[in-house]
């Protein structure tokens, strides 16, 4: 086996700027790596950023259609009362147990893609 590592960014597409900034940035604590347009008509390209997950989103049209990202996480409960905080307006899904074995939490955001977060018990 080769001695090396691997790492996965999933680029989700994304259709409005502003509702995308209220779900990553506000309410689940990201934050703003870099953006990139190629002009200011253009669609965004951006990074986010949250406790080591990193994620792209776009404007592109080429993203289109759901994703699912399955997120290791620790501290599901800790996560998910810090979105509470920050958002207490918002009803928030509770955690559930999986048949996997694992804590998840599940968020989708307003482009319907889905971000799994789960702790192993």
């Amino acid at each position: 086996m080769s001695n090396f590592q691997l790492k996965a960014v999933p680029t989700f597409r994304i259709s409005n700027y502003a509702e995308a900034m209220k779900f990553y940035v506000d309410l689940l604590g990201f934050k703003i790596e870099w953006e990139h347009r190629f002009s200011e008509t253009e669609p965004v390209y951006m990074e986010v950023s949250l406790n080591g997950l990193h994620l792209h989103l776009s404007e592109n049209k080429r993203f289109e259609g759901g994703s699912v990202v399955y997120v290791e996480t620790t501290g599901v409960e800790k996560l998910r009362t810090a979105i509470i905080n920050r958002k207490k307006e918002i009803s928030i899904p509770e955690i559930t147990n999986t048949p996997w074995g694992t804590r998840q939490l599940e968020m989708t955001d307003p482009f319907g893609n889905l971000l799994r977060f789960n702790e192993y018990a």
